[in-house]
């Protein structure tokens, strides 16, 4: 857990439509439950900044937001966010729990959009300074079952409208971060139903805290 007695820092990640947001609060509660204090935030957002920046990212298809653009926003956001919110809640021994965090810049702008690793590693190693989740949820499902989901919600975001190609990429990517750092980040089958995926969290937090 870094190094910090009583704090954990839990992100969660996966593509569109695999429900991951839904388990938030029930996370939340997990620890509360516990007795720990919680932060619940987001990326893009978590500050004034974040959320003015989520809304340009989310909505701004008519401003012709490039790859690299697109990649330093979403650093923009998490230095504020870093700073504002994780690492003073991590300090005053809170559990934080982000939906979506640094692997998510991984996954879209390297996978999806295609900007090198090396590029978003330079950007990681001067925006983050060695902080980094100490649990990642990967909540995975077959990038049909997320579009289903996404039909079924309406209205559709910047990063929703992509074609499926762009989110078979960004899973396979998610994919590969987790083989790769298999001890941090532990995939969460998203095809179940919502008790199932419950159930697996909970046997992931219990073994972990």
């Amino acid at each position: 857990m870094n190094g910090r007695d009583k704090s954990g820092f839990i992100t969660l990640e996966g593509i569109e439509g695999v429900g991951k947001s839904t388990h938030v609060e029930f996370i939340a509660n997990f620890f509360q439950d516990k007795g720990f204090e919680v932060c619940v935030t987001r990326e893009p957002g978590g500050t004034r900044l974040g959320e003015a920046v989520r809304e340009i990212l989310l909505h701004g298809n008519d401003l012709n937001i490039t790859a690299p653009t697109e990649l330093l926003l979403m650093f923009s956001a998490r230095y504020q966010h870093i700073q504002e919110v994780i690492l003073p809640a991590l300090d005053s021994g809170e559990i934080v729990i982000c939906d979506r965090f640094t692997d998510a810049s991984y996954a879209y702008q390297g996978g999806g959009r295609g900007i090198a690793p090396s590029e978003i590693e330079t950007m990681e190693a001067w925006v983050q300074k060695g902080l980094k989740p100490d649990l990642t949820l990967l909540f995975d499902a077959a990038v049909a079952t997320g579009f289903e989901r996404l039909a079924a919600r309406g209205k559709k975001d910047r990063f929703e409208q992509e074609d499926i190609e762009f989110f078979e990429t960004i899973r396979q990517a998610y994919l590969d971060r987790a083989k790769n750092e298999p001890n941090r980040i532990r995939i969460v089958d998203a095809e179940q139903t919502i008790v199932d995926v419950q159930g697996q969290i909970i046997n992931i937090l219990e073994s972990v805290y």
